[in-house]
């Protein structure tokens, strides 16, 4: 019975992260939610200002008042959602390689075939699927 408890508990505190969904990529995009439904633009908007999660501002701009120090080698965001679909949005977020070989840009839902990859990250995505929905909803809110 012991056992069982410590089992459940450890299972509790460790949660067994989900395996990332296979996005189906279709031209140049990924037309449908990797979570089957729309992201929250303001948790994409946190997500993409923070610079412990996304780090979205250390190459690019974009229209977040307040946000010191924003990168210049990236493509501004603003006017994301005017340049590119939802579906483009998503594809170049979960991997840009997929468009550009030679991106520095991380590929943010993408676990197989990366180098140099310490131990306890192999095979975790640096963000959740339901993650990279949320910076979606945001930047196909930054029209011109």
């Amino acid at each position: 019975m012991r056992i069982l408890v410590v089992l459940a508990l450890l299972l509790i505190a460790c949660p067994i992260a989900a395996q990332p969904v296979t996005p189906q990529i279709v031209d140049d995009s990924i037309p449908r939610s990797l979570t089957g439904k729309p992201g929250d633009a303001a948790r994409g908007r946190a997500i993409v200002a923070n610079r412990s999660v996304g780090l979205c501002l250390l190459c690019h701009s974009g229209p977040i008042a307040g946000e010191r120090f924003q990168g210049d080698i990236a493509p501004s965001l603003a006017g994301a959602g005017s340049r590119w679909t939802e579906g483009q949005l998503r594809l170049r977020i979960v991997d840009g390689s997929r468009l550009n070989a030679d991106t520095i840009m991380p590929a943010y839902y993408r676990t197989d075939g990366l180098q140099r990859v310490a131990r306890a990250f192999e095979g975790k995505t640096l963000l959740s699927a339901e993650q990279v929905e949320d910076v979606v909803a945001y930047l196909v809110t930054l029209k011109d």
